[in-house]
């Protein structure tokens, strides 16, 4: 007969013998829970500290939906680290073809990233239909798109509905640039 000793597995909730950082790697999704926590913690908190109450036509006022979404993240962040710690685990999706030992394409990553920041900078210089143009195109093209000139007209396209939508029909003011006195801005 041979005795076994009992150590906790990959469904408890408790630290195997062998080190916090061997518990953690199999509960990753602990991660998202703290991302989750802080969230809701930021949003109730920074909603609590505000002074902007509701009006005689709005009594309930803004703050209430801040503070629901808070405590909604909140709720979430409690219901998905008990889940974890229960030996609940997210499942890879049946269809997806991702590759997790091929290393990052950091060409493309810094391309993105360089179209972000570029668009960020023209953004207040250019406004936002040339900006975002380039923010459109500069991503397809990251992403592997060599249709120049379609790219192009469809970034455009997108920038320009998008800026009008904002601009126009919900009120947001959204920067236009040289392009103001083209459309009457």
């Amino acid at each position: 007969m041979t005795v076994t000793e009992d150590r906790p597995g990959p469904g408890s909730g408790t630290p195997a013998p062998g080190g916090l950082r061997s518990w953690l790697r199999g509960r990753s999704e602990l991660g998202v829970s703290v991302l989750l926590l802080v969230v809701g913690l930021l949003v109730v908190i920074d909603t609590l500290a505000e002074s902007g109450g509701g009006t005689d036509s709005d009594p309930i006022g803004p703050r209430t939906i801040a503070l629901v979404l808070g405590g909604a993240l909140l709720l979430l962040s409690v219901l998905l680290t008990i889940d974890i710690l229960r030996g609940g685990r997210g499942e890879a999706e049946g269809g997806e073809d991702v590759d997790l030992d091929a290393p990052m394409d950091l060409r493309t990553v810094g391309m993105l990233a360089g179209v972000l920041v570029a668009t960020a900078a023209l953004i207040p210089l250019l406004g936002w239909p040339i900006a975002g143009t380039v923010l459109f195109a500069g991503a397809t093209y990251a992403l592997g798109s060599r249709a120049f000139p379609r790219d192009l007209v469809i970034a455009a396209a997108v920038s320009l509905v998008t800026w009008f939508v904002f601009d126009t029909l919900l009120g947001v003011d959204l920067p236009g640039g040289p392009l103001m006195a083209v459309f009457g801005g």
